[in-house]
């Protein structure tokens, strides 16, 4: 079989991604092969399954590296299955990755809230897919490592303090409020992930609270004005919520 460029090609290893165990649930044979050809060729040890409650018990017991999950699955959807994956003390910290469709958005949503780490869409290039789960095992790494105290944040001329609570901007200190600044402190110490607006609301304001889901994107609309020149690194990914990524160019 000859794979599509958008599905994925196969992918030359670039050395720089550590040999990790990933279970693919996937029902979709093609889509699902062609990930097993190009995450082996960068050295993963991958297993696939096709079925939501199969998959489940997969993970249970082989407890990979990272989970890559179809929403729409037979036997159990994708859903259910993170939800359970996320209520398990054993599996819990395995990152999830939602593989999804286009017109799921209302899905990414619910399964960012569940706990899943990132999601990406069909029809995907295998470049898009490897620097997805390169992503997560960064995240997981910095999680993982051991912390002696609160540090500082930089990115470029941002500098957020955890120690001191301070917001600065090239150099000038901007006030910004208790829930601005862990909305701000949650989106840089996970550079790059997508945080849908349920999840920031419980980080930033309390699950014990009801708030309106618009209040986070105030929130969000101040901390640009603050952020000056580095607005556009705080990113709105349509129909799902927010992530910070100063990879991006200003202008989008």
């Amino acid at each position: 079989m000859q794979p599509s460029d958008t599905i994925g090609a196969k992918h030359a290893g670039s050395g720089d991604t550590p040999v990790t165990s990933i279970v693919v649930i996937e029902d979709e044979a093609d889509i699902s092969r062609v990930m097993e050809l190009n995450l082996s060729a960068e050295g993963h040890q991958v297993t696939c399954c096709a079925d939501g409650l199969q998959g489940l018990e997969l993970v249970r017991k082989q407890l990979p590296d990272l989970v890559l999950l179809d929403l729409m699955l037979p036997g159990l959807n994708g859903l259910d299955v993170c939800s359970r994956l996320k209520a398990d003390d054993a599996t819990k910290r395995i990152p999830v990755i939602m593989v999804t469709a286009k017109g799921e958005e209302s899905d990414v949503v619910l399964g960012l809230g569940l706990g899943a780490e990132d999601y990406v869409t069909k029809p995907f290039r295998v470049s898009e897919l490897l620097a997805r789960i390169r992503a997560a095992f960064r995240r997981r790494e910095e999680i993982l490592a051991p912390r002696e105290q609160p540090g500082v944040h930089r990115f470029g001329g941002l500098e957020l303090s955890m120690a001191e609570h301070t917001l600065t901007v090239d150099g000038q200190a901007v006030p910004v409020t208790t829930t601005e600044f862990r909305l701000l402190a949650t989106l840089l110490e996970s550079s790059g992930r997508v945080y849908s607006r349920e999840l920031l609301i419980d980080i930033a304001i309390g699950d014990d609270v009801y708030v309106n889901m618009r209040t986070i994107d105030s929130h969000i609309s101040s901390l640009r004005r603050k952020l000056g020149p580095y607005r556009a690194w705080l990113k709105t990914v349509w129909g799902v919520g927010y992530r910070f990524d100063p990879q991006l160019s200003e202008g989008g």
